[in-house]
């Protein structure tokens, strides 16, 4: 795994969300971007850190964040976590891993006992110039807004 560290140039990925826009780096110029890999939509955890982002959403907004999720499964997936959740950020549905290796955030993992390789829980923030001002490592699914905004 090769992350992004903090003060390097975001990639300038392009991606489908949930929806089958093309979402792009570019797109975000001159806004705060918070970028949010998560390993699969619906599950547990996954489901919490996405759902604190939610509830904070207003608050994302009036700092003048936008905010996008990013994993590998399918659009119809994401568009149900979406749905399911009352998500109001869109959600790549990056299958072919593009966004998800520019990144670095794909690896070995090691759950249960097994090792296999999977997208490791990673928030980037990134400042309106495209330059990554923080990198989240150790994700708190419930407190993830205190993390990203620095209130904790």
């Amino acid at each position: 795994m090769n992350i992004l560290k903090i003060g390097d140039k975001a990639p300038n990925f392009e991606a489908k969300d949930e929806k089958g826009n093309t979402i792009k780096l570019a797109d975000y110029a001159g806004k705060k971007l918070v970028v949010f890999f998560y390993p699969k939509a619906s599950t547990p955890g996954c489901t919490v850190e996405a759902c604190n982002l939610r509830d904070n959403y207003q608050t994302f907004l009036a700092q003048g964040y936008a905010i996008l999720g990013v994993s590998a499964d399918s659009a119809k997936r994401q568009q149900n976590f979406i749905n399911k959740n009352e998500l109001p950020f869109p959600l790549l549905a990056d299958e072919d891993k593009a966004v998800i290796e520019a990144f670095g955030v794909w690896g070995p993992k090691k759950f249960m006992g097994r090792e296999y390789d999977g997208i490791h829980r990673t928030t980037f923030v990134i400042d309106e110039n495209g330059v990554i001002e923080d990198v989240i490592l150790k994700v708190k699914t419930k407190a993830h807004t205190e993390q990203i905004l620095k209130t904790e």
